[in-house]
């Protein structure tokens, strides 16, 4: 059974993201405030869970959560600060999105929300020197598979994964030689085969190694 807090705080968020590993596509975050008398016993880390389960969970977890947050953060910018500090930044700006604000975060991974703040980057949101301080005056903790211990995160990881899930189908209607509905970016054989066949979109990461050979790739 996942537990309901970390901390002793009443507001208590959980943040995660998904599509870390992806050739194409958003890296996607979310961050939620759940109620402290919140219980489900099938949620749990998302990636244990069919698709079936998981879209059956999100209308269960966005009417019961007292907040809640998803962002996109799209390939121009994952090149520009690589994908370790997008993921961050995702959650960062889920968390600033959060009304009430939390007294305290829970973050899937082994790094804190405060980590890279401020990055001047040319794409996407540029946060303000208030919104900096308030990410830091928030205390935090970074908990590695939090996704399978705690309900928030756990929520936060269902959150993310079927937002992006649902980004990648609609742009599979654009590129269906990809088959993103089905592998939604993830660098699988079919994936690199339609690659090395039709080349790259604007979806795809262009500081990823899309190919096992990437010489190969005519960019």
């Amino acid at each position: 059974m996942l537990a309901s807090n970390y901390s002793t705080f009443i507001l208590e968020a959980g943040t995660d993201e998904a599509g870390r590993g992806c050739l194409a596509g958003p890296v996607t975050a979310a961050a939620i405030i759940l109620p402290s008398d919140f219980h489900n016993s099938t949620l749990n880390d998302s990636k244990q869970l069919s698709e079936k389960v998981r879209e059956k969970l999100r209308p269960i977890i966005e009417e019961q959560a007292v907040s809640f947050a998803v962002t996109h953060l799209f390939p121009n910018e994952i090149d520009e600060i690589n994908i370790l500090n997008a993921s961050m930044k995702g959650m960062q700006e889920s968390v600033l999105q959060l009304n009430p604000t939390p007294e305290f975060i829970i973050v899937d991974g082994n790094r804190s929300l405060n980590a890279k703040l401020g990055l001047k980057n040319a794409y996407g949101k540029q946060f303000s020197p208030d919104e900096i301080q308030l990410l830091k005056s928030i205390p935090n903790q970074s908990i590695v598979k939090g996704d399978s211990k705690y309900l928030s995160i756990a929520a936060a990881s269902v959150l993310a994964k079927t937002y992006r899930d649902e980004y990648m189908d609609k742009i599979h209607e654009e590129f269906p030689m990809y088959n993103w509905k089905k592998n939604k970016g993830y660098p699988t054989t079919e994936h690199r085969e339609a690659i090395k066949k039709y080349g790259v979109t604007k979806y795809h990461r262009m500081s990823f190694r899309l190919l096992p050979e990437q010489l190969t790739l005519d960019l």
